[in-house]
């Protein structure tokens, strides 16, 4: 389930309090309508690793419409998130639309992004996996 737009700011606004991993934030949520937001900015994480977040949220039906996370290591593209549908590549359908771009060829190599969705926030899940690298 999606949180409130209270819950979500609260999130997103405490996230190097939480996060002993994440450096530094530029996360700010902007209204855009009485229900909808747009969250843009990013984290820096302390091992060199950049998380670059636009997500556009409607809080009335409680999930993220779009969004685009790309993931920067020493200052170059290394990984991405994205919702664009590739039916034609059964290799995503566990987890589709939602896919990742990584290296080699990261433009055409996608692989399935497991836990990310549009009815919870990605935000955790993506810190999750930077910790990880």
């Amino acid at each position: 389930m999606f949180p409130s737009r209270v819950e979500y700011e609260h999130l997103i606004y405490t996230i190097v309090e939480n996060y002993s991993m994440v450096d530094k934030s530029s996360l700010h949520f902007f209204t855009t309508s009485a229900t909808a937001g747009l969250l843009k900015g990013t984290l820096w994480f302390k091992n060199d690793i950049e998380l670059r977040v636009v997500e556009i949220i409607d809080f009335a039906v409680g999930e993220i419409l779009d969004y685009s996370y790309t993931i920067y290591k020493n200052g170059k593209k290394f990984q991405w998130y994205d919702s664009q549908p590739h039916p034609e590549d059964s290799n995503l359908a566990d987890t589709y639309p939602h896919h990742k771009h990584e290296l080699p060829n990261i433009k055409k190599n996608r692989k399935p992004a497991k836990g990310i969705c549009f009815d919870s926030p990605n935000l955790i899940i993506l810190i999750e996996k930077i910790a990880e690298l």
